[in-house]
């Protein structure tokens, strides 16, 4: 008997049941099903397979190095300068300087003297260590503030004394700045690497000779890939005018975009620049506009006391930053994204389901065709009455197997009449 049961068991369990299907003839909802299947299969193969390549397995993280080289002279306060005067730090890095103007406060020693501009103006003492006063002399100082306010000997006003490096800075003298700037060449040699892939790819061609690469210049159509780079044009493409950045100076970023599709030809992985003005929020701004930075050059005399020239620079910074990402085929992420694409379709149902049942005139027919109501309780015991009675023509026989799991009825293929 159990040996029976078990075989009883094992093929009810290799059984297949399929919903029960309503065919609704109708132009309206067929026309939306339709539509709808279309729109979700239009999705999937435009949007996600094809520009957004979700077939593919993707590498975003990018190794990247950046190493910088600029030429070009020019004239600032009646001096040739050349790269090692205006250009910091000079290791050619990925992020550099091109100082444009320079104010200079030459022979300043240490000691004590009176402060420069009209914000550190004074009557009395007082007025030099007025408590409202200190976060205006704590920015903007050159030195530490004694407290005395310096008078000459037949004026009533006064400046206030500090302690440091005298004489104190003046930085509102005016100073001409360095416009051959525009006429400067940037070249930038760029290596990136895929660690997924283990692609490696540089900024230019490796059959680009060295006369090649003196000879061109950086032309978004005409020379895509030429690493030679004229400043001037640079500031063009980020709509900046020359004398506003050389003046006070600013940030300008020059992106790299590497997005390289690795099931072609991997010389198709190419880079794309653009450029930008980084600090374009603040160029219109009444302070704090512009770039500069202070650096000092130290000296001593014959009997060992120290001194400076400080240097004010007003300069254009420029950012080169590399971003990307590879991809390349893959069975997975394909496979995952043919299963949603397939599932989705189902979402036309859903909606002609929703419509069906809610809001056209046949609404309660439809019902009625796709829900079976049913007393389970009273349906089971006249089911099995019927199925049990030998005058029945669809009595359980020998042959016949009920499916104990959905309550369906198979039927044996040697007990159907012919």
């Amino acid at each position: 008997c159990s040996k029976y049961m078990v075989w009883g068991f094992i093929t009810d369990f290799f059984t297949y049941e399929t919903t029960k299907s309503v065919v609704v003839k109708s132009w309206t909802v067929g026309i939306i099903n339709r539509v709808v299947q279309l729109l979700i299969v239009t999705y999937f193969v435009g949007w996600v397979f094809i520009h957004e390549k979700a077939y593919q397995v993707t590498d975003t993280g990018i190794e990247s190095s950046v190493m910088t080289k600029v030429k070009g002279f020019g004239y600032q306060n009646n001096h040739v300068m050349d790269v090692a005067d205006y250009v910091l730090p000079p290791q050619g890095a990925g992020v550099f300087c091109i100082i444009t103007k320079v104010i200079i406060t030459e022979n300043q020693f240490q000691g004590r003297c009176s402060e420069t501009g009209k914000k550190f103006s004074c009557k009395t003492n007082e007025d030099c260590l007025s408590t409202k006063n200190y976060p205006l002399f704590l920015c903007y100082t050159s030195g530490i503030i004694t407290g005395d306010c310096l008078k000459s000997s037949n004026n009533s006003q006064g400046m206030c004394e500090i302690e440091g490096w005298c004489p104190a800075e003046n930085d509102s003298v005016s100073v001409t700045p360095m416009l051959d700037v525009n006429n400067f060449t940037i070249f930038i040699k760029n290596s990136i690497r895929f660690p997924l892939f283990n692609v490696t790819r540089g900024n230019f061609p490796s059959t680009m000779k060295s006369d090649d690469i003196k000879k061109c210049t950086y032309h978004p159509q005409k020379n895509p890939f030429c690493p030679i780079f004229r400043v001037g044009d640079v500031l063009n493409y980020t709509g900046q005018e020359i004398t506003n950045l050389t003046d006070q100076g600013g940030e300008i970023g020059i992106n790299i975009e590497w997005k390289c599709n690795l099931d072609l030809n991997i010389e198709y992985c190419e880079p794309k620049y653009s450029f930008t003005r980084l600090d374009e929020p603040f160029s219109k701004n009444a302070v704090s506009k512009g770039y500069n930075f202070r650096f000092a050059k130290y000296f001593k005399t014959q009997d060992g006391t120290e001194f400076r020239t400080l240097h004010k620079a007003y300069a254009i910074r420029f950012d080169v930053m590399v971003t990307g990402n590879a991809g390349k085929f893959a069975t997975v992420p394909t496979l995952i994204n043919l299963v949603a694409a397939f599932t989705s379709i189902g979402l036309g149902a859903v909606l002609c389901d929703l419509i069906l049942l809610n809001f056209l005139k046949g609404a309660k027919q439809y019902k009625a065709k796709k829900f079976e109501e049913s007393d389970f309780d009273c349906n089971i015991q006249s089911t099995y009455t019927f199925l049990l009675d030998p005058g029945s023509p669809l009595s359980l026989k020998g042959g016949i197997k009920s499916s104990y799991d959905s309550g369906a009825i198979s039927l044996a293929a040697s007990d159907q009449q012919l």
